[in-house]
């Protein structure tokens, strides 16, 4: 009989956790056996696959919760390097401490955790032994604290509901808020704090993981956590007409059942990678860079390997401008020692500005020759620098250099002509009801204002009345009729056409709701200019969301945009995703959360189109800025879904353009959207730009760098 077996050194000095000497950051995940068609028949492939995509998405430690793995995992875990909290198979929840205090049950207790320790202890990547989950606290986790620290002192003890208890050499904690830690980071205790779990993941979710990092690196005694979890716990089905969905609690006629409370998972059932991991591997990435001095191309490169050096690693830099490389080289390799830092010079030259441009510095570090887990040129860590250039103004688009337009009075309507075009304004919906540009019809209805979210599984679960949507429901957020006061038309200049449409917002159950006013500026170019006022009335909990929704016609499948991606992201989940010039279908924009919800959304959006195969389409232009999402599902067809396969595909294209979006937080198991990101119901302003584009005219890379004279 064989076994492998490796050497390091595991200690607790000056109140931190190391590991050959070396205080390290656990950037972990908690990771339970599953596979979408062999439930906890967990296959070695599938093991494979999960390390492989642990290790590419920069996590470097894994929790088995709640139970010891199959010795393959910690045979991989040893292979391709990932610390291990090896946990016991002791959970109580459902009596909390009742077992751990009764004496007949101290034999299972120690038996459960001897077995575990016997069976593992000679697996190098083990570094802590876990005394299970959420069983309470009592004299039987001392017994079996006391047995592991006499029989193998060279590992450490981590046990949660035993808060500060002596038992254990570390304290820990279930999703603290950032105040939360902050405040028990800053107590006198000699030993570390560690997260078992934080940023609970559960469908469109993890936000906040930027705000949880910067408070671990600044506090001495934190030392990282485990994201709850790894994989949506789903069970492949199949519709009879072979469209796939996954299962969940109550699919099966089980009762009682949690529902979808076990989709909570980084990844999808399949594995495929969901776009919140892409934030944790951009948040801990072994390399920090900051600018010291952009316009002269340097940038401070930080080692935040434990181990490492930086020699490992080729570095690529690209000038971008708008999104689109302009400059692009490769600087030479550092070798710079863990914790270390150096200043670097990208050598780029001063471009000839283009007005109103945008340029960006993006640095990459990606692997230099192929690893275990790896190919060569897989990206490790980026980041992306605005530069400060002196760039020129952004040109004005004139009134007088405009054809004129023709205004008519119809019966219902107000007709708008111009060169190409033509646009006509509902009196009675307070909308656009079609928008025609040389033969194309761009629009079947819109924008309207938009308060409402499908909403997210933080947002409801689990079901209490201080949930955000059960508030939101309360307050009729979620079937707001629009009720038209007045439309009102004038033609300042032959060039210029403006439509005023005063209008209430409210659910027809309730008496409150919003004011908004609506002012549409049509110019000769073919651009219009939307300002919205809104403005509460009473009192109203935060909002989902505010923003205008359309809906275009089929066809229309290719979007465009410049602004955060290529993956969705969200204003307190967006590090991740880098400002950039992108494009894809209108299919591809949709997350296929097991649970459908609110997915999709780009974050920085400055413009985008979206087009036929042809070219011809819709441009819209932030002021500055918007967040934006397309897709062929309206927001009722998300709210009402509870499966992927409930979902049916509508032919036209249903698009957000947000002037904001309340954050994801954590709140299906933890802490809730922080302050900033929400949205609070107040009087606002915003202005969108739309304008139709096609083949022969400027481009929307040109177009949306205009600036239209105000009228």
């Amino acid at each position: 009989e064989r076994c492998r077996v490796g050497f390091r050194q595991v200690e607790l000095k000056d109140g931190l956790i190391h590991v050959n000497g070396v205080p390290i950051y656990l950037k972990g995940v908690n990771r339970h056996d599953h596979d979408p068609d062999r439930g906890k028949a967990v296959t070695r492939e599938s093991m494979l696959q999960d390390i492989l995509l642990m290790k590419r998405f920069n996590f470097n430690a894994v929790r088995t919760s709640h139970y010891p793995n199959d010795p393959y995992w910690l045979d991989l875990c040893d292979e391709y390097g990932l610390y291990v909290f090896d946990e016991a198979n002791i959970e109580s929840h459902g009596v909390w401490d009742r077992l751990t205090k009764d004496p007949e049950w101290k034999l299972a207790f120690l038996e459960r955790g001897i077995r575990m320790v016997e069976r593992d202890k000679n697996h190098p990547s083990v570094i802590v032994w876990s005394l299970g989950n959420e069983s309470g606290y009592g004299p039987n986790h001392d017994a079996l604290a006391d047995w592991i620290h006499q029989h193998d002192p060279t590992r450490l003890v981590h046990y949660h509901p035993a808060e500060d208890a002596p038992i254990v050499d570390m304290v820990s904690f279930m999703y603290p808020s950032i105040s939360k830690l902050v405040e028990e980071a800053q107590k006198e205790d000699p030993r570390p704090i560690v997260m078992c779990e934080y940023a609970h993941s559960m469908g469109n979710s993890t936000g906040n993981l930027k705000e949880y990092w910067q408070v671990i690196e600044k506090y001495k005694r934190l030392q990282g956590g485990f994201i709850w979890d790894w994989v949506d716990q789903g069970l492949r089905r199949r519709t009879e007409d072979g469209v796939e969905w996954y299962a969940y609690g109550g699919d099966f006629g089980d009762e009682p059942n949690d529902g979808s409370f076990c989709i909570n998972g980084l990844v999808f059932p399949d594995r495929t990678p969901q776009p919140a991991v892409w934030e944790h591997k951009k948040v801990v990435q072994p390399v920090r860079l900051e600018p010291v001095d952009l316009l002269k191309g340097r940038v401070r490169v930080t080692n935040r390997y434990h181990f490492s050096d930086l020699g490992g690693l080729r570095i690529f830099w690209e000038l971008q401008e708008d999104g689109r490389i302009i400059q692009e080289g490769e600087l030479e390799r550092l070798s710079l020692a863990p914790g270390e830092s150096q200043v670097l010079s990208v050598p780029f030259e001063q471009p000839s500005f283009t007005p109103g441009a945008e340029y960006w510095l993006m640095l990459r570090f990606v692997l230099a020759e192929s690893t275990r887990w790896a190919e060569a040129g897989h990206v490790v860590a980026w980041e992306q620098f605005a530069i400060p250039f002196p760039v020129p103004e952004r040109p004005l688009l004139r009134v007088a250099e405009m054809p004129a337009l023709e205004l008519s009075d119809e019966a219902g309507a107000f007709l708008v002509r111009g060169q190409g075009f033509a646009l006509r304004l509902s009196k009675a919906e307070g909308r656009l009801s079609s928008w025609h540009y040389r033969g194309l019809e761009l629009l079947r209805w819109g924008p309207r204002l938009n308060i409402w979210r499908a909403p997210i599984d933080n947002d409801i679960v689990p079901a209490r009345e201080d949930k955000p949507a059960a508030y939101w429901r309360k307050a009729g957020y979620d079937r707001l009729a629009q009720w038209v006061e007045e439309v009102t038309s004038e033609q300042p200049l032959p060039q210029v056409v403006r439509l005023r449409v005063r209008a209430r917002l409210q659910a027809p159950d309730r008496e409150k709701g919003f004011r908004c006013t609506y002012l549409y500026t049509i110019y000769g170019s073919g651009d219009l200019l939307l300002d919205v006022e809104l403005s509460p009335e009473g009192e109203l909990p935060t909002l989902p969301r505010v923003g205008l929704q359309l809906e275009l016609p089929p066809g229309l499948e290719t979007l465009t945009w410049y602004g955060r991606g290529p993956h969705e992201n969200y204003v307190d989940r967006k590090q991740g995703a880098a400002v950039g010039l992108y494009s894809g279908t209108v299919d591809e924009q949709y997350v296929p959360y097991v649970v459908p919800q609110e997915n999709g959304n780009k974050e920085d959006v400055r413009w985008l189109t979206l087009t036929n195969s042809r070219g011809w389409g819709l441009l819209a232009v932030g002021m500055p800025l918007f967040g934006a999402s397309a897709h062929h599902f309206t927001t009722e067809d998300l709210t009402v879904a509870q499966h992927t396969c409930d979902l049916v595909r509508r032919s036209g294209v249903v698009l957000n353009l947000d002037h904001r979006q309340m954050g994801l937080g954590n709140g299906s198991c933890g802490p809730g959207t922080l302050p900033e990101y929400l949205i609070q119901p107040e009087e606002m302003r915003f202005s969108v730009r739309l304008r139709p584009i096609g083949p022969g005219g400027p481009p929307a890379s040109e177009l949306w760098r205009l600036i239209l004279e105000r009228v």
